[in-house]
């Protein structure tokens, strides 16, 4: 039986505790990270308790995703990106809704078996917690800025949703003071590492 076995993918882990937040490169390259190319971090030892979460983001193909379901040959992380052992094992599947999929989609998660992290993997250019890819949203934040009007074909509180966080986050991160527009704002977040659109500060 002829078995698909996508590209190898480049990916960055985003690791989520109360205390810390760390993003590394796993393969030492530039990469695509939400649509804009960074250089990859050293990682470094955050004050995670044992048994953490992290999200890894791949590059994913939804529709070869969506076909093979959790017959999708993820790509294994070479290492714990807290501990770095090399003791990795699958630990089975959550479901993620995306846009453009009536159904959830299936998404692997692997656990380090030295330090109890659990690893979620995640298409890149989907912020973490949304369903809209980070383009959809990018142009949203565009179209109200520069014409005062939301996407067609997406739900107006949605795209308000994200519109009414990018301001509470500039005021917060880049001042009352700032001026040089929304988009630039969004910009600015990114390049800081920071979620531009979600609801919390």
């Amino acid at each position: 039986m002829l078995k698909l076995r996508q590209s190898r993918p480049e990916y960055f882990l985003f690791i989520l505790t109360r205390q810390a937040e760390l993003m590394m490169d796993g393969g030492g390259k530039k990469t695509r990270f939400f649509g804009k190319q960074v250089l990859p971090l050293i990682p470094k030892r955050t004050g995670a308790s044992k048994g953490g979460f992290m999200i890894v983001f791949f590059a994913v193909n939804l529709n070869i995703l969506f076909s093979l379901g959790r017959k999708y040959l993820w790509e294994k992380p070479c290492q714990c990106p807290r501990c770095h052992s090399m003791r990795l094992w699958g630990h089975g599947f959550v479901s993620a809704f995306f846009d453009g999929f009536a159904e959830a989609l299936f998404l692997k998660r692997y656990r380090c078996t030295d330090c109890g992290a659990v690893l979620r993997c995640r298409p890149s250019g989907h912020f973490p917690r949304f369903q809209a890819d980070e383009k959809t949203i990018r142009a949203s934040i565009s179209m109200k800025a520069g014409m005062n009007r939301w996407l067609r074909g997406i739900s107006r509180n949605r795209q308000n949703h994200w519109f009414r966080g990018l301001l509470r986050h500039i005021a917060a991160y880049l001042g009352n003071t700032w001026e040089n527009g929304l988009v630039a704002g969004y910009e600015a977040l990114l390049i800081r590492e920071i979620i531009p659109v979600t609801r919390c500060i």
